[in-house]
Protein backbone atom coordinates (compact mmCIF):
# COMPACT_ATOMS: atom_id res chain seq x y z
CA UNK A 1 0.00 0.00 0.00
CA UNK A 2 1.36 3.31 -0.74
CA UNK A 3 1.78 6.30 1.54
CA UNK A 4 1.56 9.55 0.56
CA UNK A 5 4.59 11.09 2.45
CA UNK A 6 3.78 14.80 1.75
CA UNK A 7 0.98 14.51 4.36
CA UNK A 8 2.58 12.62 7.51
CA UNK A 9 3.56 14.69 10.32
CA UNK A 10 1.94 17.99 8.53
CA UNK A 11 -0.15 20.20 10.60
CA UNK A 12 -3.16 21.62 9.09
CA UNK A 13 -2.68 25.17 8.15
CA UNK A 14 -4.43 27.87 10.13
CA UNK A 15 -7.84 29.38 8.72
CA UNK A 16 -8.06 32.29 7.08
CA UNK A 17 -10.38 32.95 10.10
CA UNK A 18 -7.87 32.05 12.85
CA UNK A 19 -5.51 34.21 10.90
CA UNK A 20 -7.52 37.44 11.13
CA UNK A 21 -8.09 36.63 14.74
CA UNK A 22 -4.53 36.40 15.34
CA UNK A 23 -3.46 39.61 13.27
CA UNK A 24 -6.44 41.11 15.01
CA UNK A 25 -4.91 41.01 18.72
CA UNK A 26 -1.50 41.49 17.91
CA UNK A 27 -2.77 44.71 16.01
CA UNK A 28 -5.42 45.87 18.77
CA UNK A 29 -2.45 45.60 21.49
CA UNK A 30 0.10 47.53 19.11
CA UNK A 31 -3.08 50.30 18.95
CA UNK A 32 -3.78 50.38 22.44
CA UNK A 33 -0.47 50.27 23.71
CA UNK A 34 0.78 53.55 21.31
CA UNK A 35 3.22 51.58 18.94
CA UNK A 36 1.15 52.58 16.82
CA UNK A 37 0.84 55.97 17.09
CA UNK A 38 -2.14 58.17 16.54
CA UNK A 39 -2.74 59.09 12.59
CA UNK A 40 0.34 56.64 11.00
CA UNK A 41 -0.69 55.30 7.46
CA UNK A 42 -1.22 52.01 8.16
CA UNK A 43 0.71 50.57 4.91
CA UNK A 44 -0.12 46.74 3.66
CA UNK A 45 2.87 45.67 2.95
CA UNK A 46 4.36 46.93 6.48
CA UNK A 47 2.03 45.39 8.03
CA UNK A 48 2.10 41.82 6.31
CA UNK A 49 5.82 41.96 6.94
CA UNK A 50 5.33 42.81 10.71
CA UNK A 51 2.57 40.42 11.24
CA UNK A 52 3.72 38.08 8.72
CA UNK A 53 0.41 37.20 7.31
CA UNK A 54 -1.60 37.50 3.70
CA UNK A 55 -3.36 40.37 2.94
CA UNK A 56 -6.69 39.02 3.22
CA UNK A 57 -6.88 38.15 7.29
CA UNK A 58 -5.15 41.43 7.31
CA UNK A 59 -8.01 43.03 5.64
CA UNK A 60 -10.15 40.97 8.15
CA UNK A 61 -8.41 42.53 11.46
CA UNK A 62 -8.31 45.83 9.82
CA UNK A 63 -12.06 45.95 9.16
CA UNK A 64 -13.10 44.90 12.54
CA UNK A 65 -10.28 47.11 14.17
CA UNK A 66 -12.09 50.10 12.17
CA UNK A 67 -15.65 48.99 13.36
CA UNK A 68 -14.42 48.86 17.26
CA UNK A 69 -13.34 52.90 16.24
CA UNK A 70 -9.11 52.44 16.64
CA UNK A 71 -8.60 52.42 12.95
CA UNK A 72 -9.82 55.02 10.25
CA UNK A 73 -10.61 53.59 6.60
CA UNK A 74 -10.17 56.19 4.51
CA UNK A 75 -11.98 55.93 1.05
CA UNK A 76 -9.10 55.24 -1.98
CA UNK A 77 -6.61 56.46 1.00
CA UNK A 78 -6.54 52.99 2.97
CA UNK A 79 -5.88 52.37 6.56
CA UNK A 80 -5.19 54.32 9.34
CA UNK A 81 -4.11 54.57 12.75
CA UNK A 82 -7.41 56.57 14.44
CA UNK A 83 -6.22 60.04 15.30
CA UNK A 84 -6.85 61.57 18.71
CA UNK A 85 -8.52 65.27 19.53
CA UNK A 86 -9.64 67.37 22.83
CA UNK A 87 -13.27 67.12 21.74
CA UNK A 88 -12.87 63.28 21.02
CA UNK A 89 -11.68 62.60 24.57
CA UNK A 90 -14.51 64.65 25.93
CA UNK A 91 -16.97 63.00 24.61
CA UNK A 92 -16.12 59.13 24.71
CA UNK A 93 -15.15 60.29 28.25
CA UNK A 94 -19.34 61.54 28.49
CA UNK A 95 -20.64 59.05 26.83
CA UNK A 96 -18.79 56.61 29.28
CA UNK A 97 -20.13 58.14 32.57
CA UNK A 98 -23.62 57.81 31.04
CA UNK A 99 -23.52 53.95 29.94
CA UNK A 100 -21.72 53.07 32.90
CA UNK A 101 -23.86 55.16 35.25
CA UNK A 102 -26.61 52.61 34.24
CA UNK A 103 -24.58 49.53 33.79
CA UNK A 104 -23.20 50.00 37.64
CA UNK A 105 -27.29 50.76 38.75
CA UNK A 106 -28.45 47.95 36.87
CA UNK A 107 -25.55 45.52 38.24
CA UNK A 108 -26.56 46.81 41.90
CA UNK A 109 -30.05 46.08 41.44
CA UNK A 110 -29.13 42.78 40.40
CA UNK A 111 -27.16 42.21 43.36
CA UNK A 112 -25.72 38.49 44.56
CA UNK A 113 -23.46 37.39 46.89
CA UNK A 114 -21.60 36.12 44.03
CA UNK A 115 -21.28 39.06 41.90
CA UNK A 116 -20.61 40.98 45.29
CA UNK A 117 -17.33 38.21 46.34
CA UNK A 118 -16.53 38.77 42.43
CA UNK A 119 -16.13 42.41 43.29
CA UNK A 120 -14.44 42.01 46.50
CA UNK A 121 -11.43 39.93 44.92
CA UNK A 122 -11.24 41.61 41.57
CA UNK A 123 -10.68 44.86 44.77
CA UNK A 124 -8.47 43.03 46.70
CA UNK A 125 -5.68 41.80 43.48
CA UNK A 126 -5.84 45.32 41.52
CA UNK A 127 -5.11 47.16 45.16
CA UNK A 128 -2.02 44.41 46.02
CA UNK A 129 -0.45 45.05 42.61
CA UNK A 130 1.78 47.90 41.75
CA UNK A 131 0.61 50.35 39.58
CA UNK A 132 4.75 50.59 38.69
CA UNK A 133 7.13 48.12 38.32
CA UNK A 134 9.58 50.19 39.88
CA UNK A 135 9.16 52.97 42.70
CA UNK A 136 11.48 55.65 41.65
CA UNK A 137 10.15 55.91 38.35
CA UNK A 138 7.13 54.71 36.10
CA UNK A 139 7.59 51.76 34.46
CA UNK A 140 4.09 50.19 32.84
CA UNK A 141 2.86 47.20 34.85
CA UNK A 142 0.65 44.92 32.51
CA UNK A 143 -0.60 43.36 35.38
CA UNK A 144 -2.19 46.02 37.21
CA UNK A 145 -3.44 46.76 33.49
CA UNK A 146 -4.91 43.59 33.13
CA UNK A 147 -6.23 43.83 36.27
CA UNK A 148 -7.19 47.47 36.38
CA UNK A 149 -10.05 45.77 33.66
CA UNK A 150 -11.28 43.27 35.21
CA UNK A 151 -11.89 45.33 37.85
CA UNK A 152 -13.97 47.86 36.21
CA UNK A 153 -15.70 45.43 34.34
CA UNK A 154 -16.75 43.33 37.37
CA UNK A 155 -18.46 46.58 38.61
CA UNK A 156 -20.81 46.58 35.62
CA UNK A 157 -20.69 42.77 34.69
CA UNK A 158 -24.11 41.80 36.84
CA UNK A 159 -26.41 44.17 34.45
CA UNK A 160 -27.62 41.60 32.58
CA UNK A 161 -27.03 43.04 29.10
CA UNK A 162 -24.20 41.81 26.89
CA UNK A 163 -24.16 44.10 24.19
CA UNK A 164 -23.94 47.12 27.17
CA UNK A 165 -21.04 45.37 28.52
CA UNK A 166 -19.92 45.17 25.34
CA UNK A 167 -20.42 48.64 24.11
CA UNK A 168 -18.42 49.77 27.88
CA UNK A 169 -15.65 47.59 26.72
CA UNK A 170 -15.33 49.47 23.35
CA UNK A 171 -15.12 52.70 25.05
CA UNK A 172 -12.85 51.76 27.38
CA UNK A 173 -10.39 50.87 24.67
CA UNK A 174 -10.58 54.24 22.59
CA UNK A 175 -10.09 55.79 26.20
CA UNK A 176 -7.22 53.49 26.73
CA UNK A 177 -5.32 55.29 24.29
CA UNK A 178 -5.35 58.32 25.33
CA UNK A 179 -4.58 57.07 29.15
CA UNK A 180 -1.60 55.54 27.72
CA UNK A 181 -0.38 59.10 26.36
CA UNK A 182 -0.19 60.89 29.98
CA UNK A 183 0.18 57.88 32.14
CA UNK A 184 3.43 58.79 33.62
CA UNK A 185 2.41 62.33 34.14
CA UNK A 186 -0.64 60.85 35.74
CA UNK A 187 1.04 58.46 37.86
CA UNK A 188 2.95 60.75 40.92
CA UNK A 189 -0.78 62.52 41.15
CA UNK A 190 -3.37 60.18 41.26
CA UNK A 191 -4.48 57.88 44.38
CA UNK A 192 -6.06 55.23 42.10
CA UNK A 193 -6.30 52.76 44.62
CA UNK A 194 -7.96 54.76 47.09
CA UNK A 195 -10.55 55.44 44.32
CA UNK A 196 -11.20 51.95 43.97
CA UNK A 197 -11.81 50.76 47.20
CA UNK A 198 -14.27 53.86 47.63
CA UNK A 199 -16.07 52.88 44.73
CA UNK A 200 -16.65 49.51 45.48
CA UNK A 201 -17.33 50.38 49.50
CA UNK A 202 -20.25 52.34 47.58
CA UNK A 203 -21.40 50.06 45.65
CA UNK A 204 -20.92 47.22 49.01
CA UNK A 205 -23.09 49.36 50.60
CA UNK A 206 -26.02 49.68 48.30
CA UNK A 207 -25.44 53.38 47.80
CA UNK A 208 -26.13 53.78 44.15
CA UNK A 209 -26.28 57.24 43.74
CA UNK A 210 -22.46 57.43 45.82
CA UNK A 211 -21.03 54.68 43.63
CA UNK A 212 -22.67 56.45 40.19
CA UNK A 213 -20.87 59.35 41.41
CA UNK A 214 -17.21 58.38 42.78
CA UNK A 215 -17.08 56.34 39.12
CA UNK A 216 -17.81 59.21 37.15
CA UNK A 217 -15.46 61.67 38.86
CA UNK A 218 -13.16 58.87 38.41
CA UNK A 219 -13.10 59.05 35.04
CA UNK A 220 -13.23 62.61 34.77
CA UNK A 221 -10.44 63.16 36.59
CA UNK A 222 -8.44 60.55 34.34
CA UNK A 223 -9.45 62.91 31.18
CA UNK A 224 -8.56 66.30 32.75
CA UNK A 225 -5.17 65.21 33.35
CA UNK A 226 -4.71 64.33 30.12
CA UNK A 227 -6.67 67.53 29.07
CA UNK A 228 -3.73 69.40 31.02
CA UNK A 229 -0.96 67.67 29.45
CA UNK A 230 0.03 70.43 27.01
CA UNK A 231 2.28 67.36 25.16
CA UNK A 232 -0.38 65.45 23.88
CA UNK A 233 -2.26 66.93 21.95
CA UNK A 234 -0.86 69.30 18.24
CA UNK A 235 -3.50 71.73 18.71
CA UNK A 236 -2.97 74.67 21.51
Amino acid sequence: MSVDVTSVGSAPSPSSSTQASTVYDRLREDLLSGRLEPSRKLQMRFLTELYQTGQTPLREALNRLTADGLVDCREQRGFYVADISRSELVELTKTRCWVESLALRESMAASTSEWEEQLLLAQHRLGRTPRSLNAEHFEDNPEWERLHRVYHRTLIGNCGSQSLIAFCGQLADQLYRYRRLSIRKAFPSRHVTDEHQSIMNAVLSGNADHAVDLLTTHYRQTADVILQDKQTFAEP
